[in-house]
């Protein structure tokens, strides 16, 4: 009905079996040499409901993400650009040499999102989720030591307890809610930026809204889908800082601190979903990258004074 010119007789439909979401994706082939991908979502879930407004929204100002071609709003159906099949995450294997311009290129992108002024920001308030706060930091922190140390590790709820009331997490939480916002992704990993000819595209934004730049550059950085070594990662911390600058940003002298803080949270946040998607949900591959994401966490809180009695239990566990 919408695409007359397709011919029907050859439409071949078939299902793009990747992550943890509950929308469902097809990619349509409609001739050897045209393709689209089809989204359906659940409409009971808000967040679906403006993937549409802020694929636009991103494309306007200058962000590569898929073209929109058809919104059904009655049906919750989408259909959008094909990109290809090859994310970052396929070229884990590559040289560092070719990795890193598709990292510097999806930090171009990401670069243009956390740039965009606040006048412009505005326009997006009505379609986007709740904006980082202290109590989104703390629903991260508690999501992990439910659904990681608690479901996957058999952590004691007392335990538990004890350790998510630490004062040391509360006041990452107030620390992280009390800095300048931007627009961030949300869930900025490898598995998330396409390449096509070369050039990193974003997809997988509905969850965009107000947050820390530092925790989008964490996700990418301490993404547990990729084994990224130190020196690769201040490669890439120095892109980004350089990037900035001669975007006229002032970079902060505590960039550092902070994207460990975002770090911190973002493994706790990954680490909850990995245990809730592959303990509730049954899909257990998730569960294969609780060890790598594990071992950062471990790193990263080791080095944090105030929270030695949570290092010393993810240096038993791990």
């Amino acid at each position: 009905m919408h695409f007359p010119l397709l011919d029907e007789t050859d439409v071949k439909i078939r299902p793009i079996e990747k992550g943890g979401s509950d929308r469902k994706f097809y990619r349509i082939r409609c001739s050897a040499h045209q393709t689209l991908i089809l989204v359906k979502y659940n409409l009971e879930r808000e967040e679906n409901r403006h993937y549409v407004k802020i694929a636009k929204f991103l494309d306007v100002h200058g962000i590569r993400v898929p073209k929109i071609y058809f919104h059904d709003e009655a049906e919750g159906l989408i259909w959008i650009e094909d990109l290809g099949e090859q994310d970052l995450y396929g070229y884990r294997h590559e040289s560092w040499l070719v990795r890193r311009a598709f990292y510097e290129s999806a930090l171009d992108e990401i670069i243009k999102l956390h740039s965009l002024p606040e006048s412009v920001c505005v326009e997006m308030k009505d379609h986007l989720p709740a904006e980082f706060n202290a109590a989104l930091y703390r629903w991260e922190q508690r999501y992990f030591f439910n659904n990681c140390l608690g479901r996957y590790f058999t952590v004691s709820e007392s335990k538990r307890k004890e350790l998510a009331a630490l004062p040391g997490l509360r006041e990452i939480a107030k620390r992280l809610a009390s800095l300048p916002r931007v627009l961030v992704h949300r869930d900025f990993q490898s598995q998330n930026i396409i390449i096509q000819n070369r050039q990193a595209k974003l997809i997988d934004f509905q969850g965009m809204r107000p947050g820390l730049a530092e925790y989008d550059l964490a996700s990418l950085l301490f993404d547990p889908y990729v084994d990224l070594s130190g020196a690769e990662r201040s490669e890439l911390i120095s892109y980004y800082r350089q990037k900035q600058t001669d975007n006229g940003r002032t970079i902060d002298q505590q960039l550092d601190n902070t994207l460990q803080l975002g770090a911190m949270q973002r493994l706790m946040q990954a680490l909850g979903a990995y245990g809730f998607l592959g303990l509730v949900r049954g899909h257990e591959h998730f569960l294969r990258y609780v060890p790598r994401a594990m071992r950062s966490l471990r790193d990263i809180v080791a080095k944090i004074e105030d929270l030695k009695p949570l290092a010393s239990l993810l240096a038993d566990l791990s």
